[in-house]
């Protein structure tokens, strides 16, 4: 493959071409794809995949109201009404809007209500887990649970149950999980490292959780500023090469790349490349394809705002990791 005209593409449904057909019509006000995707879907994992893709996009029209109006005892219209109102709190939260308190509380009344209506669906419960983050202080008890094991703080951890009983491994709810514990009140990122460890110590082979802690590695830099400080030893340490190639073993290895996360892969590839382990990285960027994530490419460079910038390390990594997985003895 040539590289030297290769240019990234960034799509929120990635390989998942029957979610781009639903988001198409999805942005010009068209709720008939969306419905007839869902009802096809029937893997938990995608099911989460998808409502959350879905209801970025969604949010910013009434389209779900629509849909809900049309079809009222719909459980995936329903479903989707909850996503689009937790999406609209965080984002209300994320911008210091006035309105938050009111869209919270709408938020978490609307997945109440879907709870019920669903009882056997993980969404409404990473939804919680979503809306949890809102509450930092974490004046409310629910976030306040002793947690499973030691080292790890008080926090959500029933809602964390509550999602993991209906989709055990749920990547969405552990990175909900994993966002409520950046930010709450200590803010300690020990205590992000240690929930990724624990997570990915107990996940399943194959699961998304085995790349856990590639995230919290990259929070880390991002709050060190490491692209100021030339921390690139930050990637080949030891501890930052284990994780790396736990996760190419424990997940990536087991993966479909139709069916996994842009983010999750870019992780792992910035990862691999980052430990200097080119080769198994090619393997990764060739499992992205023509796909693209900013995170957490753009954290390398001296601006994060700037978009060229971001692409063009991207393009470098890959095309580094692709010529050393081409040149592999056996290829």
């Amino acid at each position: 493959m040539a590289h030297d005209h290769f240019r990234p593409v960034y799509h929120p449904a990635g390989h998942d071409n029957a979610l781009r057909g639903a988001l198409q019509d999805l942005r010009t006000g068209r709720w008939v794809s969306m419905r007839d995707l869902l009802a096809d879907t029937r893997d938990r994992s995608l099911w989460t995949q998808r409502t959350q893709v879905l209801a970025a996009v969604a949010a910013g029209s009434d389209v779900v109201k629509a849909w809900r109006a049309e079809e009222p005892h719909s459980v995936a219209a329903a479903v989707m009404h909850a996503r689009v109102a937790v999406e609209r709190a965080v984002r209300a939260h994320r911008e210091g809007h006035h309105r938050t308190r009111d869209l919270w509380h709408e938020a978490w009344d609307a997945c109440g209500g879907t709870a019920r209506m669903a009882p056997d669906d993980p969404v409404p419960w990473v939804c919680l887990l979503a809306l949890a983050q809102l509450d930092d202080q974490q004046f409310m008890e629910e976030h306040r649970v002793p947690p499973p094991g030691p080292m790890l703080p008080p926090g959500p951890w029933g809602l964390l149950g509550e999602a993991d009983k209906r989709d055990p491994g749920n990547r969405e709810a552990y990175h909900r999980m994993l966002q409520f514990l950046y930010v709450r009140r200590s803010g300690a990122l020990s205590e992000a490292v240690n929930f990724v460890q624990w997570a990915a110590s107990t996940a399943a082979p194959g699961s998304p959780l085995h790349a856990l802690p590639l995230y919290a590695r990259v929070e880390r830099y991002r709050r060190e500023q490491g692209h100021r400080r030339a921390l690139d030893l930050h990637w080949v340490a030891e501890d930052a090469i284990r994780d790396s190639v736990r996760a190419l073993h424990g997940w990536f290895d087991h993966a479909r790349p139709a069916t996994s996360s842009l983010l999750d892969l870019s992780h792992l590839a910035h990862a691999l490349w980052g430990a200097l382990h080119f080769e198994e990285a090619g393997r990764v960027f060739e499992a992205l394809g023509p796909y693209y994530t900013t995170v957490p490419w753009t954290y390398r460079t001296a601006d994060q705002n700037d978009k060229a910038a971001t692409e063009e390390l991207f393009l470098r990594a890959r095309g580094r990791c692709l010529t050393a997985a081409r040149d592999a003895p056996g290829r």
